[in-house]
């Protein structure tokens, strides 16, 4: 019997047709007496009879297995990045239609390969916010045996507060210590102007995040995509209220389920949220303005006494005290940008020289820098109002009926 093979095109979308033409065929033998290729004791092969038809495809198969454990092995002498995440490949995303696997594609986008590098003690503050997160998350997936029965990890976490207040940080922080496949989504992943593809871009993300689990779903600015049904001026679009639906129900499956996915939200408006996505929200964490001793770090860490960048450097003589008491409202945001206000004071200073500065070359001359004193922070703060004071009230109001810690 004459065996003939067509030619294949080596692309990538060619390697995953065969694989799944193949898939029916690889042990079926077409009535012939087809013998694979045995070892002996010591591991040499063993010469086959005359006559006799060899079976290839379990010597392709080690091959491949082997260069796969191989890779597997080696992944991070491979990978020229070692804080990049590796993903199991859309081709084994079995259970989906062509259609669905182009939408897989799009919330793939969304994953954070690069390891974002917040660690917990680059949060200053937050310390209640942070032990929380860490019993939510972090905890359940490091030591599993503890959280079973009664103490099964909870399923969602929303964080709300102010803007700038370091929810997103927090969320960050998640990503870079749990070792979890992160899903950073927004309104512009799952809302989409093609009718049934909201929904249908909701459920393949919660798919996704099964095939890739452990791993974390961040829905930053919650409010965008899950306000209260039903109080829209006119009537809410339809579209709008199929991809609400589908996502409360998804949210149902986790909570049914024992799949190590976890859903964390962020919410700047948590008054304007579904009670039904408050519900399956289980914990509700306030994340509020600094306290005072948090200012004074932060104040601190922006503008130490000295600090250096390339052939410059800025000292500053701060009442750091005082600062810290004369920022009450602030949050975490707009110090920052206060302090880097303050520290453009002394370089608006130099420009004039830099400008007369004629070189070919990148070197900046000798240039000594002033002082950033308190004077110039308290000009600046006098200069630059916080953005959330007004709604620290209404925060507190709300927790009050709302937390759940």
């Amino acid at each position: 019997m004459e065996l003939s093979y067509q030619t294949i095109k080596v692309t990538h979308q060619a390697r995953e047709a065969e694989v799944v033409s193949n898939t029916g065929m690889e042990n079926a033998d077409f009535g012939l007496n087809i013998s694979g290729i045995t070892r002996g004791r010591g591991g040499e092969n063993v010469r086959p009879q005359k006559g006799q038809i060899i079976d290839f495809r379990g010597l392709l198969t080690d091959a491949i297995k082997g260069a796969t454990n191989e890779l597997g092995s080696n992944s991070f002498e491979c990978n020229p990045d070692p804080a990049e995440r590796l993903l199991k490949p859309l081709s084994a995303f079995i259970g989906m239609n062509s259609e669905m696997r182009e939408l897989a594609t799009v919330v793939s986008r969304d994953i954070y390969l690069h390891n974002p590098n917040i660690k917990w003690d680059d949060i200053i503050g937050l310390d209640a916010a942070k032990q929380l997160v860490k019993e939510a998350v972090v905890y359940p997936i490091r030591y599993p045996q503890l959280f079973t029965g009664i103490l099964s990890p909870w399923k969602g976490l929303l964080l709300y507060g102010p803007p700038g207040t370091g929810k997103t940080l927090l969320a960050k922080a998640v990503a870079t210590e749990c070792k979890t496949t992160f899903f950073n989504i927004s309104a512009s992943t799952i809302v989409s102007k093609w009718r049934g593809d909201s929904e249908k871009l909701v459920r393949v993300l919660f798919e996704l995040a099964r095939y890739h689990a452990p791993s974390t779903i961040f829905l930053d600015e919650l409010e965008s995509v899950m306000s209260q049904r039903g109080t829209a001026p006119g009537g809410e679009h339809e579209g709008s209220l199929r991809m609400k639906t589908e996502l409360l129900v998804q949210m149902d499956g986790l909570a049914r389920s024992e799949d190590l996915v976890f859903v964390l939200a962020a919410s700047n408006l948590p008054w304007e949220l579904d009670c039904a996505m408050l519900r399956r929200l289980e914990k509700r964490i306030l994340v509020d303005l600094p306290s005072q001793e948090a200012r004074k770090a932060m104040i601190y860490h922006w503008l130490p006494p000295l600090s250096k960048s390339r052939a410059l450097e800025l000292r500053t003589e701060l009442e750091y005290g005082t600062l810290s008491q004369e920022t009450e409202g602030y949050s975490g945001s707009d110090i920052k940008l206060v302090c880097r206000e303050a520290a453009m004071r002394p370089v608006r200073k130099i420009f004039n020289a830099l400008e007369d500065h004629q070189s070919e070359s990148s070197d900046l001359p000798g240039i000594q820098l002033g002082t950033v004193t308190t004077a110039d922070f308290l000009d600046v703060l006098a200069h630059t109002k916080p953005s959330a004071k007004n709604l620290t009230q209404r925060y507190s109001a709300w927790q009050s009926e709302f937390e759940s810690v």
